[in-house]
């Protein structure tokens, strides 16, 4: 798990990447299905169900990072009232240095949750791709 700050533009390329790697797994794993028919081989019964187990560890990764993220917020939150001025002329620097932190924080947030589904969907994509073509019976 990855611990870099994420952009805004990084989080655009990851859903773009995601955006464009989960049709093709769909359609490959459609394909497959088809083509197994009523008697799959031992190589498309692993492929059925490493398909529906990598989606629940990519959903508890995923959560898992975007808890490790929120709580490294919180933490960073805390910490930064430390050296606030608690005088009212200073409560509009406050408000935006919140807002500046805040939208840092879900950016965080977000790309900590996106980041283990786009592997795996991108890793899938690369690996469909090398597999050998099943042969019509």
């Amino acid at each position: 798990m990855s611990t870099r700050r994420r952009s805004s533009r990084s989080i655009a390329r990851d859903s773009l990447e995601l955006g464009l790697a989960a049709p093709e797994v769909i359609a490959r794993r459609v394909a497959q299905f088809w083509l197994a028919g009523s008697r799959p081989s031992r190589r498309d019964q692993l492929e059925f169900y490493r398909m529906s187990a990598e989606k629940a560890a990519a959903f508890q990764e995923s959560w898992n990072a975007m808890f490790l993220e929120l709580y490294r917020a919180n933490f960073e939150l805390g910490l930064s009232f430390m050296g606030w001025p608690w005088s009212a002329t200073a409560s509009k620097d406050v408000s935006a240095r919140l807002a500046a932190q805040s939208q840092k924080a879900l950016t965080a947030i977000l790309g900590a949750g996106l980041a283990p589904v786009r592997r795996r969907a991108v890793g899938n994509v690369r690996r469909l791709r090398r597999a050998r073509p099943r042969k019509l019976r």
